[in-house]
């Protein structure tokens, strides 16, 4: 059985768009496959950064000195503790000097304390009319 030009056309026209739908249906199962393996990388990859995230943290927390919490100062969360603004409480000094342990890191002990007056709480309006009496009374000519 001989085939003619035509039949030959034909049979070529047919394996080339087997080819091509082949070739269609191929690639876009390679997307797909490749689009899942995107978003599973893309799900493992927060997953890990979720865990660096935490470790992080977790390492930030270990490398903190340790803070040393005397048991003199557990005071009940609904206990209110009435203090004179002036007055340097024992619990202040406890928590001072475990500050500056911590941050010296070597044991320190506090001898004295008192509380300072902020900078607004000692102008006195007298003494400030003193000294720019003082400074007015100045001679500010010049010297030739």
């Amino acid at each position: 059985m001989a085939l003619n030009n035509a039949d030959l056309m034909i049979a070529v026209l047919l394996m080339g768009a087997g080819c091509g739908l082949t070739y269609v249906i191929l690639r876009r199962n390679f997307q797909r496959a490749i689009s899942e393996l995107q978003s599973a990388t893309e799900r493992q990859r927060i997953a890990i950064l979720g865990s660096l995230k935490a470790l992080e943290t977790r390492v930030a927390e270990l490398s903190q000195p340790p803070v040393m919490r005397p048991a003199s100062l557990a005071v009940p969360a609904d206990a209110k503790v009435l203090v004179d603004e002036e007055e340097v409480t024992p619990e202040m000094l406890v928590v001072i000097a475990a500050a500056v342990t911590a941050f010296l890191g070597k044991k320190v002990r506090i001898r004295s304390a008192k509380m300072l007056q902020s900078p607004y709480e000692i102008v006195n309006p007298w003494s400030q009319q003193g000294r720019v009496r003082v400074q007015a009374s100045h001679n500010l000519r010049s010297r030739n």
